[in-house]
């Protein structure tokens, strides 16, 4: 399932890097359809699951 980052990354990468610390700017590159590797990229830094992560996101798109 892709999600629309597209228009919301800026705002959804600034928002997981408070909360997440220890995520780089490289964890966080977004291309469009590469959405899996870039959960990948986050659960290697930070632990969570990448069902966990998309949740997450998720969640901060639809805000």
């Amino acid at each position: 399932m892709e999600l629309l980052l597209d228009g919301k990354w800026k705002e959804v990468k600034g928002k997981l890097k408070q909360k997440y610390g220890e995520l780089t700017d490289d964890d966080l590159m977004y291309q469009k359809g590469m959405e899996d590797e870039l959960f990948g990229r986050i659960e290697k830094r930070i632990g969570k699951s990448k069902t966990d992560i998309r949740r997450e996101v998720e969640s901060l798109i639809n805000k």
